[in-house]
């Protein structure tokens, strides 16, 4: 007899991402001495105890066994809940049970920066990097289901950031591909039947039902009132819309870096006259890419600060310098743009 339905569908997803990070890492020339395409990469789980991340670490521990790879896995104590550090002891417990090696709990001091769910991230990926630069690891798992995916798409609608916050996350993302999402197509409520099947002991933070952060407002109301008034699919129609705007959004970024050489001067300035003549959403991300290279942080600039900028260019009446964030000023001067950090 077979494995449990639900846990079937969590280990061929795992298995489909490591069957491809296998076959990157044995087709990758070496960055390190250290480091050879024939060793066994390590694989690691970012891993918080809940019912995601748990049906994550089991399915990985499982299918790195018939794999020649490594498996570990970190959970990360933001510290922001009393007893945190007991839990993230306990997360590193059930993962050794599982028989993942290395296994670590990293604390971390969340700071302020975009509010508390945006700090915490911040916080979060700093550890996992770090760790994953630690141990050698050539990949680290995240449990992002469908239904995360949806609730993402959503927050980016929310924002009015266009259709790259319309495109969600990826499946993969990160400094040399790093950061994998195998449940992205798979529903929380399948992930959860995985856990109960395996018996996992899962712990259910208490901030992701606090209608003081806005994914849990949007999880427990916002969601639920869409499919009232929807009807059912909403979840499915919203991840595949964050599919279709990520394709489109690729495509446009594209354009717009082979675009960029054509609109600079033999300087490598930008020329006004050349940009008014680019289709709309390819200039604006040819704006953003010269903003970021001189220093702007991307996570920092709004719609709100490409379309000011845009209006040096299609709007032009005059007006001063433009400034962005991390002290970049922007303004047109013999109709040129001129971008500089100050």
């Amino acid at each position: 007899m077979g494995p449990h339905p639900a846990v079937a569908a969590i280990r061929l997803a795992v298995r489909r991402v490591l069957h491809d990070v296998l076959t990157e890492h044995r087709n990758s020339t070496p960055t390190t001495p250290h480091r050879t395409p024939d060793e066994h990469p390590l694989v690691l789980v970012a891993c918080s105890g809940g019912a995601d991340s748990m049906a994550l670490a089991s399915a990985l521990a499982f299918e790195a066994r018939k794999l020649d790879l490594r498996a570990g896995g970190i959970t990360v104590d933001h510290g922001l809940q009393h007893g945190s550090d007991q839990r993230a002891t306990e997360v590193t417990d059930r993962m050794t049970a599982l028989g993942l090696d290395p296994v670590e709990a990293i604390a971390v001091t969340v700071g302020r920066d975009g509010g508390p769910e945006a700090a915490a991230r911040d916080a979060r990926y700093a550890a996992l990097d770090a760790a994953a630069e630690r141990h050698g690891a050539t990949a680290v798992l995240l449990g992002h289901t469908r239904d995360d995916q949806a609730e993402t798409v959503l927050l980016g609608l929310a924002r009015g950031s266009g259709i790259r916050s319309l495109s969600g996350m990826a499946a993969v993302s990160g400094t040399a591909r790093r950061y994998r999402r195998p449940f992205l197509e798979l529903d929380r409520q399948t992930v959860r039947k995985a856990c109960i099947a395996q018996e996992l002991a899962v712990w259910d933070d208490p901030h992701n039902s606090d209608p003081a952060y806005t994914r849990s407002r949007l999880r427990h109301e916002g969601l639920p009132a869409l499919e009232k008034a929807l009807g059912k699919g909403v979840v499915e129609a919203l991840a595949r819309t964050a599919q279709l705007s990520r394709d489109d959004a690729d495509a446009l970024d594209s354009w717009a870096a082979d675009a960029e050489a054509a609109v600079r001067d033999e300087a490598g300035r930008l020329e006004c006259a050349k940009l008014h003549g680019l289709p709309p959403a390819v200039r604006r991300r040819v704006l953003r890419r010269a903003v970021i290279a001189e220093g702007a942080p991307a996570g920092s600039l709004f719609a709100r600060h490409i379309e000011e900028l845009d209006r040096l260019i299609t709007g032009w009446r005059g007006q001063g310098a433009i400034n962005l964030p991390g002290r970049v000023e922007a303004r047109r001067q013999g109709g040129r743009l001129v971008i500089r950090q100050g």
